[in-house]
């Protein structure tokens, strides 16, 4: 138990680096190299049947809706995540500041840093009546994701992702999700319409438990169209984590946007 401590207690103290001081070093070298660079806007918003969370076992459990922003421009960006159950309740924010470390033709190289935020719904007692109060609970995260493209439409890759839970209490203090992935893009269904393939197995530690899954997500899409579909599976191997669920599956409709402005 002491060199589980004396390892995770380093790890911790390099992603607060990065969140803190790499994007602004980052960020006045990008302005210093050019007068003109163009700055990119994108997003998505996403209406789910079932709220997945970034380590796909993990799920709200009933249908939500996602606002992803993407801003930046050359190689650091600014990706905040909103999301929602239906009803209007939060679920999770997270605040994304990613960087592009390694980026050519073959290879690309991101690193990314959040602080985040996850809501539960807990009920108390007061004065004899049952009221709803919601807890928030802070979690700090870093990712590493190396991709290797073998041509324009097929990609393989792994995933790390590391989160710290800074709460004392009642809270998963450290979670490992480590991932081999492909994507599989541009797939002609017709003149019009194209589909993506993204499978993936996953190995996921939390605290004391872990377990290994698989993963794949089809999504359809029409061109220059901003609407598309995905469906989601999750399929536990083997596993002693006891949160989650053993199978899922999932259907979102997805609304894409993107702006590109130059910088005069």
């Amino acid at each position: 138990m002491q060199m589980r401590n004396n390892f995770e207690l380093p790890v911790i103290k390099t992603l607060l680096v990065i969140a803190f001081f790499a994007p602004a070093h980052f960020s006045f070298s990008q302005e210093s190299d050019s007068i003109k660079q163009t700055a990119q806007f994108n997003g998505a918003v996403t209406l789910t049947t079932k709220g997945i969370s970034t380590i796909p076992n993990l799920t709200l459990g009933k249908p939500a809706v996602i606002f992803d922003l993407s801003i930046g421009k050359r190689k650091l960006f600014f990706e905040p995540q909103l999301r929602f159950a239906l009803e209007g309740k939060p679920w999770s924010f997270l605040f994304w500041w990613r960087y592009e470390l390694e980026k050519s033709d073959k290879f690309l190289l991101k690193i990314g840093t959040h602080p985040a935020l996850a809501f539960k719904t807990i009920k108390i007692e007061d004065n004899g009546e049952t009221k709803e109060l919601i807890r928030v609970q802070r979690y700090f995260a870093g990712e590493l994701a190396p991709s290797y493209f073998i041509n324009k439409n097929f990609s393989v890759g792994m995933y790390y992702l590391y989160s710290y839970g800074i709460e004392k209490t009642d809270i998963t203090k450290h979670t490992h999700f480590i991932s081999v992935r492909s994507n599989i893009s541009n797939i002609n269904i017709s003149d019009h319409i194209y589909m993506r393939l993204n499978p993936q197995f996953y190995y996921l530690k939390m605290d004391a438990f872990d377990g290994t899954y698989f993963n794949g997500t089809l999504a359809f899409s029409k061109r220059n169209f901003p609407l598309s579909v995905s469906a989601l599976v999750n399929k536990a191997i083997h596993t002693r984590i006891p949160v989650g669920e053993d199978f899922i599956w999932n259907i979102s409709l997805i609304y894409n946007f993107s702006k590109k402005y130059l910088e005069i």
